[in-house]
């Protein structure tokens, strides 16, 4: 018996603005359940809006479908694993300063008073900046993290 609510795939496409297809994806990944069906069509708890709001926010923050399939239980209730999410955030701040001193270098060039930048001493260090950050390991958010959580508690 079908009440309020439950929508079908179509409505779930509709209010969230994904296509049927990424839904059917989503519900292969165990991101979503669909409860029952209407003919052919999938039927949904109206609670799975909320859900694809948070795989939304999750995968705007730069989580995979992996990740983000480990932050619902098995009913898509959110469980949220606080240092996932401080690890992540470290992540994003390594980015900030790769895209900064790439920023910083852009502008330098297009306004650098050195016929030759190669021969500008602000050029050569943020040459140097960039490789650094470059260079920097790819886990390198596991101390900061610790470090993080431990003040937090």
């Amino acid at each position: 018996m079908s009440g309020q609510q439950d929508i079908d795939i179509r409505e779930v496409a509709k209010r969230s603005g994904l296509p049927s297809s990424t839904l059917r994806y989503y519900e292969e990944k165990g991101l979503i359940q669909s409860i029952s069906r209407r003919g052919i069509a999938r039927v949904f708890h109206i609670s799975v809006l909320e859900q694809l709001s948070l795989i939304a926010l999750a995968r705007y923050a730069g989580f995979s479908l992996d990740e983000i399939a480990s932050m619902f239980t098995y009913n898509g209730k959110p469980n949220i694993d606080r240092e996932q999410l401080l690890e992540k955030a470290d992540a994003v701040d390594k980015n900030i300063r790769r895209l900064e001193a790439m920023r910083d270098g852009l502008r330098h060039v297009a306004n650098c008073p050195e016929d030759n930048q190669l021969e500008c001493s602000n050029f050569e260090n943020l040459v140097k900046r960039a490789m650094k950050l470059q260079q920097e390991p790819s886990d390198d958010s596991t101390e900061t993290t610790q470090n993080k959580l431990s003040h937090n508690q």
